[in-house]
This record gives structure tokens, sequence and C-alpha cells, in this order.
């Protein structure tokens, strides 16, 4: 996955990943409490539920590849959704706070895509219904 990135680019996307390693994913509890605090304008809180989330836009970001953006601008546009996600959550209405994130991470990778892969850029439905008829030929 690295070695098609440039040294420059490797060794930063390397540095990343070793960062975000230790990221220990969050109890459901924990998420409802840091989604009140956030509510609240709490900025540490925010840091905290976006910090242990990170390695699933990696994750999300994989699936995206070989669409015309380099691997890591999928990452930061995932990271972006995840951003956008930490803020509008709610945890009081019972779920866990990645199965909420997860559209808006995809939400903001394939947005992405669209705006800077084609020479024309198409709205996202249409994107949509041209990957479906390249599926089914």
């Amino acid at each position: 996955m690295l070695d098609a990135l440039g040294d420059r680019e490797s060794s930063t996307l390397r540095a990343y990943f070793d960062d975000i390693a230790d990221s220990v994913p969050l109890s459901r509890e924990r998420e409802v409490e840091l989604s009140a605090r956030i509510q609240d304008g709490d900025q540490d809180a925010r840091d905290e539920l976006i910090q242990a989330n990170l390695r699933f836009v990696i994750d999300v970001a994989k699936n995206y590849q070989n669409r015309g953006l380099s691997f890591p601008d999928l990452i930061s546009a995932g990271n972006l959704g995840l951003m956008t996600a930490a803020e509008r959550f709610d945890g009081t209405r019972g779920y866990k706070f990645i199965s909420y994130a997860v559209w808006w991470i995809r939400q903001s990778i394939l947005q992405t895509i669209a705006e800077h892969v084609r020479t024309v850029r198409l709205p996202l439905n249409k994107l949509s219904l041209l990957k479906d008829i390249s599926k089914a030929t």
C-alpha cells in the first residue's frame, strides 16, 4: 500500500499510522459521555472521540483506492467526515458512534472524489448511476 507512494509521502503516512496505532476503542458509556460534553462545546472531548476512531477511517479509505485520489487524500477526506460526525453525534439515541460516523466518512470521501477526479463535476447521484452501469456491463 505504501510502496506506490513517494518516499516523503510514505514516511509521512507511516508516522501517521504510528501515531494512531495505540488508540483504543471507546466504550459505549464513554461515547455517550463524550457526546454530551461535545454538545456543551468541549473541544477536548471532541478530540478524544475523533482520536479514538481514526483507525476506522483508514479501513474505509482502503475501499476507495484507485479512484483517482491518492491514499493520503482519501484519509484526509475521511477525517473531515469523522470530524463532522463527532460534532453531530447524539449519544442518547442508543447507537454506537462508529455506526453513525461511517456514513459521514463515506460521504466525505465520495464527495472529495467527485470534486477532484473528473474534469467536469457530476452530482454524486449521477456518479453512482455511472458506477452501477459500469458494474452491469
